[in-house]
């Protein structure tokens, strides 16, 4: 008998009078602010604007919502489209089933558009990003513990998930995957901010590490689930999928690093233009500032020194006036006793 255990809640949804406040949802939303939250921070500290993350994020959010209903719809589409079920539960998103494949390539889709409207390059905003979208997986995966979905085998470890009966779901206790993969993604955002300070990743390497990182640890979580999958060759099409993603993101660290080492110097025009506004005009401008200060002060000093100059003659000239008038006094002497002389030795 387990005698510890991680309970489930007893319902995912409570309500604010017609209201209805869903766990699933709440989850997502953190997520998504935790994200743009610290993608602001990083794009800042990266020369950028702040608000600008916050800006494409209209516009990769819902088309990420989009893309991961779609991932799951179609790799599930039995639950939706089989004997007995109802296709409009398809759009129940609140329910749960959002595949983060999916979630990531139609974001990234809606990230470009709102690049492009800006001006900026996708890779660097994608680095930015990296560590935070880890972290918003890290919020989201809590939603399904408050469905009561995505759970493992069972367990009797002190940690184990309670599940109580329901559609679909058998009462027990099994593995958190949900909680496994909220610590994993925890762990691969502290991992991206340590490489990204240490090696300097730039040109979309810091998300393909994000990427990389985040299908190891998937691959061996999914291994775990017992809820409905298709399977490939014994494999679960999750498995399979976090396969080829790592060895794409792979070949893509490898190769940019070889064909773009460093990392951007610009990631925002618009913001170097408004810093260079702030300290004054552009910089061809501040030269000609420059050199016109420097030419006033030159013309400035001569005048002075002019100045100086001609204060420092006036004394000069009364001097040599003064000088020249004693040695006219002197000559005038000698002449009147040269003058006188002569009588002297007469008498």
């Amino acid at each position: 008998m387990n005698l510890a255990f991680i309970p489930s809640p007893s319902t995912g949804v409570l309500h604010l009078g017609p209201i209805p406040l869903r766990g699933y949802a709440f989850c997502i939303i953190i997520g998504v602010f935790v994200a743009v939250w610290l993608g602001n921070k990083r794009w800042v500290a990266r020369g950028g604007k702040p608000g600008t993350v916050a800006d494409i994020a209209v516009w990769a959010v819902p088309f990420g919502l989009v893309g991961g209903r779609l991932y799951h719809v179609i790799t599930d589409y039995q639950l939706y489209f089989g004997e007995g079920r109802d296709w409009v539960d398809a759009f129940k998103i609140w329910e749960g089933g959002l595949g983060i494949w999916g979630a990531i390539a139609l974001g990234a889709v809606g990230a470009w558009i709102g690049c492009r409207r800006r001006g900026i390059p996708l890779p660097a905003w994608a680095d930015a990003l990296a560590p935070g979208i880890a972290l918003a997986q890290a919020c989201g995966r809590w939603g399904n513990w408050f469905n009561q979905e995505l759970y493992g085998r069972a367990t009797d470890l002190p940690w184990a998930v309670e599940i109580t009966d329901g559609p679909n779901r058998v009462a027990g206790t099994y593995h958190p995957t949900f909680l496994y993969e909220s610590l994993w993604c925890i762990g691969v955002a502290l991992l991206v901010i340590w490489a990204d300070r240490r090696f300097t990743l730039g040109h979309g390497r810091a998300f393909a590490l994000y990427v990389a990182a985040y299908c190891v640890g998937r691959g061996w979580i999914e291994y775990m689930r017992v809820d409905e999958a298709h399977h490939i060759l014994g494999l679960r099409l999750n498995v399979w999928t976090s396969i080829v993603v790592f060895v794409l993101a792979v070949v893509y660290l490898v190769l940019s690093a070889k064909l773009r080492p460093g990392r951007e110097e610009v990631v925002e025009p618009e913001a170097v233009a408004v810093a260079g506004a702030k300290d004054g005009d552009t910089p061809a401008a501040d030269g000609k500032a420059k050199d016109g200060k420097t030419k006033d002060a030159d013309a400035k000093g001569a005048v002075e020194a002019g100045a100086a100059a001609d204060a420092d003659a006036e004394p000069k000239d009364a001097e040599a006036e003064a000088a020249d008038g004693e040695a006219e006094a002197a000559a005038e002497g000698k002449a009147e006793d040269k003058a006188e002389a002569p009588g002297a030795k007469k008498l």
